[in-house]
């Protein structure tokens, strides 16, 4: 079930192109915005794999420190490892990587992107928001009590291959998106997701505290 960590940020890289200028515009120029940018999103994303957790630039500022340790996922009977980060995903400032388990029938895309302010990350999760459906269908997106704002989502991808749990949270100017994905059917509890989303947003609150 591995993927490549492309796979995992595309929705981060939709964002990227929606907020790309915006400066913390409003939120109604990114929504609208949302449907036009997904294939170029996905084209986007799709460079990412060539990156490294090395940026090819020499003033890439490098957040993998922000990324929680595969060891913070606690799951009963299970392990997670991780792949290596992917510096600026999609060209957009900020880290990714994929947690899978042993037997790779669970894996989290993990995706922060690191914005200019607080309030250019809360256009951006208003776009990511919009963009939801790309990557999870069937499901009521809702509140969840993590970070500074946030959006959780759980039902299936769009071609019904597996199950897909979204949440969408700020952290100070940091906005990031967590994946979860598994068999049909057999959809993470929601209090896992909180649980590693819970550690991601203190994770990034101290390191750019």
């Amino acid at each position: 079930m591995k993927v490549s960590i492309a796979a995992a940020v595309s929705l981060g890289a939709t964002v990227a192109l929606l907020t790309a200028g915006c400066g913390g515009g409003s939120s109604s120029t990114t929504s609208s915005s949302s449907a036009s940018s997904s294939s170029s999103a996905s084209s986007s994303a799709s460079s990412a794999t060539s990156s490294t957790a090395k940026s090819s630039s020499a003033d890439a500022t490098d957040y993998s420190t922000l990324l929680i340790d595969a060891g913070d996922i606690v799951a009963p009977g299970d392990t997670f490892t991780a792949q290596e980060p992917t510096v600026n995903p999609g060209g957009a400032e900020g880290v990714a990587t994929v947690f899978s388990n042993g037997g790779d029938t669970r894996e989290i895309g993990d995706t922060i992107l690191v914005l200019p302010d607080e309030g250019a990350a809360a256009t951006a999760l208003e776009g990511a928001a919009a963009s939801l459906g790309t990557n999870v269908t069937g499901g009521t997106p809702q509140p969840a009590q993590v970070g500074s704002d946030s959006v959780m989502v759980a039902g299936t991808s769009p071609d019904g291959a597996k199950s897909v749990t979204v949440v969408l949270f700020t952290q100070g100017k940091a906005l990031t998106t967590l994946e979860f994905d598994g068999a049909p059917g057999d959809a993470v509890p929601p209090e896992f997701v909180l649980d590693v989303a819970g550690k991601q947003a203190q994770k990034i609150a101290d390191g750019l505290g």
